[in-house]
């Protein structure tokens, strides 16, 4: 992963979830800088078509995680 490539909404994202697996409305809570639901499901395609996220569902919900692969 290049950090350079990275847009520090991207890096606030990345950051929020570097300890545990979050939905899109936790990761809202946790980014200061980010005030739209909208806005979080955009970086979150961005990061996911960038190979850095993954997700899955859980009882109805989906989290968000880093691929370490």
């Amino acid at each position: 992963m290049n950090v350079k490539e990275l847009t520090n909404r991207q890096l606030d994202v990345i950051k929020a979830l570097e300890k545990e697996h979050l939905t899109s409305f936790q990761i809202l809570n946790k980014i200061n800088n980010i005030s739209l639901i909208l806005v979080v499901y955009t970086i979150l395609d961005e990061l996911k078509n960038m190979g850095i996220l993954k997700s899955y569902f859980k009882k109805d919900m989906q989290y968000h995680y880093i691929n370490v692969e």
